[in-house]
């Protein structure tokens, strides 16, 4: 059907052509057999054809008035465009101005409250980490050289005082067994003699320093009661416990052979920890011993411990160039452990600031904003400064004037707004 149409207009061109160009020398005869040719053509088409010709004559007749008519009617009159009511005012402080007229804010998604000033404590951030309480750990080391028997509590096993965690065999040992056994028996053979008194003191003398040497070779007082009751000697050294805790490392296996001040195990008490905090040059002036610690762990972030600074460092890490403070973390509740990673507040001091909810900060990059309302339908975005007092309240310490009716929820929201006007 394309091709017979467009054959139908080539042949209607090339008929239509000769006669424009000759139309003004043959006169009307010439176009009526023009005419009478194109009738020709329309009439050799198919019905359907006709039909399709038709309707395309048609649709080009009502596109051509409808042009006909557009150039009628321009008139090239002026568009009036409405400029949007909202607008923003840009200060060179950085305060944004943003006017809303017609609009009123949700009461239950935008919260005002007014602004006071109140007394905050000033608070510095102190990164640190927790360890062992050194004065509650202790290290058990061979004090004559040996051979480990046999292993009673390994890495983490709890220990009371007292209680068996390794047993050696030390030939030294067994020696000092044997002087204390017989200077034993010896004071004992003098104590019925009343004519010997003077040996009777030597023996004493003898006996405890026998006693002493097996004390300092890790024996305890009830072994060397029981070599004194028994009359018998012990073929191993048991080393005991100091203290009530953990063994939190073991440095020797069964059968391996000690020398002398080796580490054989170092035990620890898990409820008295301390906390490492670093403090940066130019805070060095605001730390004092006594003063509040309140740490924050990444295992807990919603759970705060208060500790108290006893110890600073009378000399900078050359390399860190801080000040490290110490402070006793009780650990009742067994929450923390050692090598955790803490980051601490130590309140320095009061000062008076303006408390907002967290709700009512925007934070963008390094900056902090909140919003004010100055009018019925006007709103200002100021930058502020302070800091975190927790995770629900932020410290004002300059930026806003008490008496301000600041924007205490849906401040994100309404920050949307200044962005898209600021765009």
């Amino acid at each position: 059907m394309k091709d017979q149409i467009l054959s139908f207009l080539k042949q209607l061109a090339d008929k239509v052509k000769p006669s424009i160009d000759k139309g003004v020398h043959f006169g009307g005869h010439r176009l009526q057999v023009v005419l009478a040719s194109i009738a020709g053509l329309y009439w050799n088409l198919s019905p359907q054809n006709r039909h399709r010709l038709r309707l395309a004559a048609f649709a080009f007749a009502i596109l051509s008035m409808g042009i006909v008519l557009g150039r009628i009617t321009n008139v090239n009159r002026n568009v009036k465009i409405e400029a949007s009511d909202k607008a923003l005012k840009v200060e060179k402080s950085g305060i944004l101005e943003l006017k809303l007229p017609g609009v009123k804010l949700n009461p239950e998604i935008y919260v005002f409250q007014d602004a006071e000033k109140v007394q905050v404590p000033v608070d510095i951030k102190v990164p640190g980490r927790l360890a062992f309480n050194a004065e509650k750990s202790k290290v058990l080391s061979a004090r004559a050289p040996g051979r480990v028997e046999r292993i009673y509590a390994f890495d983490g096993a709890e220990v009371n005082i007292g209680s068996p965690v390794v047993e050696l065999y030390s030939p030294e040992f067994i020696s000092a067994q044997q002087e204390y056994l017989l200077s034993s028996k010896t004071a004992k053979v003098l104590e019925s003699s009343k004519t010997m008194s003077d040996l009777l003191g030597d023996a004493r003398i003898t006996q405890q320093a026998a006693a002493n040497r097996m004390r300092n070779l890790g024996a305890g007082d009830g072994d060397i009661k029981s070599i004194e009751t028994t009359g018998k000697t012990q073929a191993n050294l048991v080393m005991r416990s100091p203290l009530k805790g953990v063994v939190v490392k073991r440095n020797v296996e069964p059968g391996s052979a000690v020398s002398s001040g080796d580490v054989i195990a170092t035990l620890a008490d898990p409820k008295q920890l301390w906390f490492l905090g670093n403090v940066f040059e130019q805070d060095f002036r605001l730390i004092k011993p006594g003063q509040k610690l309140v740490l924050q762990v990444e295992a807990y972030p919603d759970k705060e411990f208060v500790a108290y600074a006893n110890y600073i460092s009378p000399a900078i890490d050359p390399q860190t160039r801080a000040l490290l403070i110490r402070a006793d973390i009780p650990n009742d509740d067994d929450l923390l452990r050692p090598d955790m990673y803490a980051s601490a507040k130590l309140t320095t001091g009061m000062a008076d600031a303006i408390v907002v909810p967290q709700t009512a900060v925007v934070r963008i990059r390094e900056m902090r904003y909140i919003i004010i309302k100055v009018g019925d339908e006007v709103y200002r975005r100021l930058p502020v400064k302070g800091y975190d007092l927790n995770n629900k309240t932020f410290a004002i310490t300059d930026g806003v004037e008490p008496g301000s009716r600041i924007l205490a929820e849906g401040a994100v929201l309404l920050n949307d707004r200044f962005a898209k006007q600021e765009d």
